[in-house]
């Protein structure tokens, strides 16, 4: 029943445009990690040439998150799970950030 409701659930302009894409953003940035780390390596060698010499970087992290970012699937995805984070926060009260936190290992 909880699935169905997922999909049902009305979204405000500000989520389907702007919180649900921030999602896919930080979700591509871990699936292309390899991409990012690469280009920040490169960057942090660079210096101010960054532009000239990380151009090779650039376009791979570019191709691969813009991959991502045009993938109807890939924003379906993100959409059920920012519903399901939402509808969790409705039950409970509180933030997925919050209930993301691990607790601390020794008081």
């Amino acid at each position: 029943m909880e699935a169905a409701n997922a999909k049902e659930i009305p979204l405000r302009h500000v989520e389907t445009d702007v919180l649900i894409p921030k999602m896919m953003r930080e979700k591509a940035k871990e699936i292309c990690v390899e991409k990012v780390e690469a280009f920040n390596h490169c960057c942090k060698e660079s210096g101010f040439f960054m532009v000239f010499k990380c151009r090779e970087q650039n376009a791979a992290l570019k191709e691969c998150l813009t991959l991502h970012y045009k993938d109807p699937a890939f924003y379906e995805l993100c959409k059920q799970e920012y519903i399901q984070e939402k509808l969790e926060f409705l039950r409970t009260g509180v933030p997925s950030k919050n209930r993301k936190q691990k607790l601390p290992v020794s008081m």
